[in-house]
């Protein structure tokens, strides 16, 4: 992997640690396919404490704990990567007929380098 810098794209993909994918979590499953896909690289973030279109609230607190917190997928790329990732990522959530929030901004990249090993 070579080092990148300049004008990219910050994907956030916003679902339910519920979700799933073929048997796996829909999260995982994102995941695996950027790295597929050869992106830079993707993270995941749990939620303490969300609500989507549903307005269900779904919390980490322990009198209310949830097994459905909120997970949100941030991929940042190339802006000519990110597209073709986006019409898979969407085409996974209708097939499993979830909910989901998919999000795009510019991003300017400063420093991506893999580590010297």
């Amino acid at each position: 992997m070579t080092r990148i810098s300049g004008e990219g794209e910050l994907v956030r993909i916003f679902l339910g640690e519920g979700d799933r994918y073929h048997g796996k979590p829909l999260y995982e499953a994102i995941v695996l396919l950027a790295r597929e896909m050869g992106l830079a690289g993707a993270t995941v973030l749990r939620g303490v404490e969300g609500f989507g279109a549903d307005s269900v609230v779904h919390t980490a607190r322990i009198l209310r704990l949830s097994e459905d917190l909120p997970m949100v997928i941030e991929v940042v790329e190339m802006p000519e990567r990110i597209e073709p990732f986006v019409a898979r990522v969407e085409a996974m959530l209708d097939e499993v007929n979830c909910g989901g929030l998919i999000t795009l901004e510019r991003a300017r990249i400063i420093r991506y380098q893999p580590e010297k090993r």
